[in-house]
């Protein structure tokens, strides 16, 4: 398996009363057709990739939906 390197990250606007958020690296999505999340909070934790039509539809839907 080929590990990519490091992306540079964006953290959501929007968080809970008690600062949880996550951060993505939607620049990604280009280059690698994939988008890597993780926990804002805690970034040692491993974090996971999806796909980039997955995420674009994950972010239409939030968008839609006022999630």
């Amino acid at each position: 398996m080929t590990r990519l390197p490091e992306p540079g990250r964006a953290r959501s606007s929007y968080s809970a009363n008690n600062g949880e958020r996550i951060e993505w690296a939607a620049t990604h999505a280009a280059a690698y057709g994939q988008v890597p999340v993780r926990d804002s909070k805690d970034t040692a934790l491993p974090g996971f990739t999806v796909a980039a039509p997955a995420w674009s539809a994950f972010v239409d839907y939030a968008k839609s939906a006022r999630v």
